[in-house]
C-alpha cells in the first residue's frame, strides 16, 4: 500500500520525497526522473543562465514527464544579484505551480507565487526562521538539519532535535532534509513528524543524475566522515566534500587572524565547483555533500531508488506498529 501523507497529498506525488534543489544538478533529465518514479522533481533556477534559458528547460522537463515537478529559487548574498524576479516570473508563466524557495528575504517572492495560487516550501535551517516563514504564507516547510549538504546555518542543531521541535511548534507540514538516504530514514523523518524527505547528495548518486560517473562513484566509495565545514569563520558556513581544496580553505581560515572572502576566492569559484561534475575530478574544485554519503553505496535509477525507499520505508513502519502490543490481562 502507499504511504499517504500531507506532502504526499498536497504535491499529487506518490512517494513522500523531494529531490533537492541543487545547484548545476537540478536540470531536466534529473527532475523529470524523480518526477517519473513518483516524488517531486525540482529544476533550479539560477543553474539556468538566464529567465529564457529556464523557460526552455521548464518546457524540455514538460516532454519528459506528465507528472508534477517544481522549481528551487535560492536567494544569495551577491555583489550583483540575479535576476530573482525574472526567473520567477518565467517559471509561473510556464505554468509551473510548485515552487522551493531558500535563502534570506524571502517574503516577496513567497507574496509574488502565493498570488499567482502557487504552492510555496520555503527551506530553513532554524525553527524561528521556519516560523517566520509560516507567517509569509508559506504551504509548507523544508527543514534543514546540520547533517545536510551546503549551507546548514550557523546553529549546529542535528535534525533529531530540530525536527522534534519543528512538530512543537509549526502549523504547516513539514519535510526534513539533511541525512536521508533510505526508507528508514524517511520512517524515522514520519516519526518525528515530518510528512516527507528532502534528498540532494542521494539522487546525485543516480543514473539521471547529470554529473560525471568518477564524481558518483566517488560518492558510493566515500563514507560519513568525507566531508568538511568552509567559510565557518565567515558565518556563512557550508558543509562540501573534504579534498585537497576544501581543506586548504579550512587551513586559510584556522591562520592567525582568520581569513577573508578574498583570500579564498579563488579555491572556492563556483566554476571550478562546476567543472568538478563535467571533467569528473574531485579535487579540482569544492562541490557540495553530505554526510548521508555514508549511506549511499550504489548507482540505481530514480526509479529503483524510490521503490526501494518506499519498500524500505513500510516494512520498518510495519515493524514499528508490531512493537505494540496489547496489555496482559490482570489475573
Amino acid at each position: 500500500m502507499p504511504l499517504e501523507t500531507k506532502l504526499t497529498k498536497l504535491l499529487g506525488i506518490r512517494v513522500p520525497v523531494v529531490q533537492g534543489g541543487m545547484q548545476w544538478v537540478g536540470v531536466p533529465q534529473l527532475a523529470a526522473a524523480v518526477s517519473n518514479a513518483g516524488g517531486l522533481g525540482i529544476l533550479t533556477a539560477l543553474t539556468q543562465p538566464s529567465p529564457d534559458a529556464l523557460r526552455k528547460a521548464i518546457r524540455e522537463t514538460r516532454q519528459l514527464t506528465k507528472n508534477n515537478f517544481g522549481v528551487n529559487i535560492t536567494l544569495l548574498p551577491s555583489i550583483n544579484p540575479p535576476d530573482y524576479e525574472g526567473y520567477a516570473r518565467a517559471a509561473v508563466e510556464e505554468g509551473v505551480r510548485i515552487f522551493e524557495t531558500a535563502g534570506n528575504n524571502p517574503g516577496p517572492l513567497i507574496k509574488f507565487f502565493k498570488s499567482n495560487g502557487c504552492i510555496v516550501i520555503h527551506k530553513c535551517t532554524t525553527v524561528r526562521h521556519a516560523k517566520s516563514a509560516e507567517r509569509l504564507g508559506v504551504d509548507c516547510l523544508s527543514i534543514d538539519g546540520f547533517e545536510c549538504a551546503g549551507h546548514p546555518g550557523e546553529e549546529d542543531i542535528g535534525g533529531i532535535v530540530l525536527l522534534a521541535r519543528a512538530a512543537e511548534e509549526l502549523k504547516v507540514p513539514y519535510v526534513a532534509s539533511g541525512g536521508f538516504a533510505d526508507g528508514r530514514g524517511l520512517a524515522s523523518a514520519l516519526a518525528l513528524g515530518a510528512c516527507g524527505v528532502n534528498m540532494g547528495t542521494r539522487f546525485m548518486c543516480t543514473v539521471e543524475s547529470p554529473i560525471h560517473q568518477n564524481i558518483k562513484e566517488k560518492i558510493v566509495a566515500s563514507t560519513e566522515r568525507d566531508t568538511v565545514h568552509i567559510f565557518r569563520t565567515l558565518h556563512n558556513t557550508a558543509r562540501v566534500f573534504k579534498n585537497a581544496v576544501s581543506q586548504q580553505v579550512v587551513a586559510l581560515e584556522r591562520r592567525p587572524g582568520g581569513a577573508k572572502f578574498e583570500d579564498v576566492r579563488d579555491l572556492v569559484s563556483g566554476q571550478r565547483g562546476r567543472e568538478v561534475y563535467t571533467r569528473g575530478d574531485p579535487d579540482y574544485g569544492i562541490w557540495t555533500a553530505g554526510i548521508v554519503m555514508g549511506l549511499i553505496k550504489d548507482i540505481p535509477t530514480c526509479e529503483e531508488l524510490l521503490r526501494r525507499i518506499e519498500r524500505e520505508a513500510e516494512e520498518v513502519i510495519g515493524g514499528m506498529a508490531a512493537l505494540v502490543v496489547p496489555a496482559k490481562a490482570k489475573l
